[in-house]
């Protein structure tokens, strides 16, 4: 074909699934973070679970541990952002009867094998909003966990720091009908121990806000009134 031969594009063009892609930091951070068995991980959460196990179970951290995760929830590195770890302690909730003795009838004498009507991240939100009350809970994540307690990073927001009453972005949390997000399930955590996470026809038994209004709905006789 000769020395000064150069084969045609179509030739040198690789398919789709062959194309080398980069990821971004972001990118790696979360692969990282998806395969929670391999050996970096396991021995970084081992280390940090004997570190968390030290602290108080509320404590302000500087930066969040899963930087991807809490910039996909809404963190900004910047003043009026605040980041704290909070730990809940594990399992169902034993009904607190002396001895387990229920003076009553036998459907309530159950003692064990209850469970919380909301998870254990929502719980983790609602400590963090009860000791920060002059913050507002954005969103949460989780970062460990050992045999006896879950660790979550909470993101908070002080409503009244002016960078964030100036950013268009998040200033709608300064409102007051954002006090204490998390005490009435409107954090996503919240939201999916309302069943609210579904949509469309799998939404019926929801649709309103709750099962509770749905039911209302369809079970009272509403009448036009005349004047």
């Amino acid at each position: 074909l000769g020395e000064n031969f150069s084969p045609p594009d179509y030739c040198l063009r690789l398919p789709n699934h062959l194309t080398l892609h980069t990821m971004g930091c972001y990118k790696y951070m979360e692969e990282v973070w998806r395969k929670k068995q391999s050996d970096v991980l396991r021995f970084l959460m081992r280390v940090r679970a004997w570190e968390y196990r030290q602290g108080n179970k509320l404590t302000r951290v500087s930066k969040p541990t899963r930087t991807d995760k809490a910039h996909r929830l809404g963190y900004k590195a910047k003043q009026g952002y605040v980041i704290v770890r909070s730990a809940v302690r594990r399992g169902g909730r034993k009904r607190q009867n002396p001895r387990g003795a229920v003076l009553g009838k036998p459907k309530h004498q159950g003692i064990n094998h209850l469970k919380f009507e909301r998870n254990l991240q929502s719980v983790a939100e609602e400590k963090c909003g009860r000791k920060f009350s002059n913050l507002r809970v954005l969103n949460s994540y989780w970062v460990n966990q050992d045999a006896t307690m879950k660790y979550y990073e909470v993101i908070c927001v002080d409503p009244s720091h002016q960078k964030i009453r100036n950013d268009p972005r998040i200033n709608w949390i300064v409102a007051p009908v954002h006090k204490h997000r998390e005490m009435r399930g409107l954090t996503s955590a919240g939201r999916k121990s309302r069943g609210l996470r579904k949509k469309g026809h799998r939404a019926n038994g929801i649709k309103g806000g709750s099962y509770r209004a749905a039911w209302l709905r369809r079970n009272v006789l509403r009448l036009k009134r005349y004047h």
